[in-house]
């Protein structure tokens, strides 16, 4: 009963609050597809910030870096994050609620809306389980991940960060700014679509011949489906015990007519990254999912299929780990 009384008064106040919050949006976002479009810096790469941001603000998943990474980027307003932020802060703060596009570890299913947290969650998991056993931890277009920056100091793995060099950039400096210690990450700078990002991780000091866990977070769904393949395939030719994690859409979100992924589509489009790879989401997706990765070398270890797949309604997607 107190937890269906602290969820209505929460909403109660975030209706009150709305205004507030759309104001903060609006300076935000408005602000943020100006300057993303025009630096060449990715805008996509800020939601899981953003959703990290806030389970550290509401106190469900401790992330001191993204945190202060999120107040020093230089393409977020201070007023519209504030505004934006308080209303949900107070009500959180008043009824102790949070809403579920915020809870970790993420549980049940997972509506399109909520993939952030779910995503995270899984993600956690399976480094958790498997960086003990490699040598290197790689994480493949970055963005503003900070998982790099919150690994035990007693971890004996060599860290990577490859992304676009622009996107790069911009996060080495902010990192700077922020005083977040980075010095344990090499950065490597590479675009996935134009240039060979192995041999840009090889020449600044990758081993492919030791195990390594690769972390593909949030990728996949902007590129074209010869840079997926290709990635895949670069991957099957490490050391055997290498394991990737990522996550992917099927070709539903592409394809579908409904409001939610029309307006997801028009979203990255106008960010400057359009949704472009889907596995096949023909029944049984997983299977469509083995049958890329089989054809790439690689084997599927784990895999969550996203949405029910009935006779008339397809998966939207899935993570998935899958090993050399």
């Amino acid at each position: 009963m107190r937890k269906h009384l602290a969820a209505a008064v929460y909403y109660f106040l975030s209706i009150i609050l709305f205004p507030v919050t759309l104001a903060g949006y609006v300076i935000w976002v408005g602000k943020g597809l100006l300057s993303w479009r025009s630096s060449g810096v990715s805008g996509t790469a800020q939601g899981p910030l953003s959703a990290r941001f806030f389970e550290h603000r509401l106190g469900t998943r401790e992330d001191e870096p993204a945190y202060r990474l999120m107040i020093a980027l230089p393409n977020v307003p201070p007023l519209g994050l504030r505004l934006f932020a308080w209303p949900m802060l107070l009500a959180h703060r008043v009824t102790g609620f949070v809403p579920k596009a915020f809870r970790y570890p993420f549980e049940g299913d997972v509506p399109p809306q909520y993939q952030a947290s779910a995503r995270v969650t899984f993600f956690d998991a399976a480094l958790d389980r498997y960086l003990t056993g490699v040598a290197q931890f790689v994480i493949l277009g970055a963005g503003f991940d900070t998982r790099a920056y919150r690994l035990p100091k007693e971890t004996q793995v060599r860290s990577f960060e490859v992304d676009a060099p622009k996107t790069q950039a911009l996060k080495r400096e902010t990192l700077e700014k922020a005083g977040i210690d980075a010095t344990g990450v090499t950065f490597v700078a590479a675009d996935f679509e134009k240039e060979d990002w192995l041999a840009q991780l090889v020449a600044a000091g990758f081993d492919p011949k030791q195990p390594t866990f690769f972390l593909w977070e949030g990728v996949t769904v902007y590129l074209e489906k010869e840079a997926v393949e290709g990635t895949l395939r670069k991957i099957a030719s490490m050391a055997k015990g290498s394991v990737v994690a990522f996550d992917y859409f099927t070709t539903e979100p592409l394809e579908s007519r409904a409001l939610y992924w029309r307006y997801a589509r028009a979203g990255t489009a106008a960010a400057g990254e359009p949704l472009k790879f889907g596995v096949d989401s023909t029944p049984p997706s997983r299977e469509r999912l083995v049958e890329l990765l089989q054809a790439c070398g690689l084997s599927l270890v784990e895999q969550r299929t996203l949405g029910h797949e009935t006779e008339g309604k397809r998966a939207w997607g899935g993570f998935a780990i899958a090993r050399v």
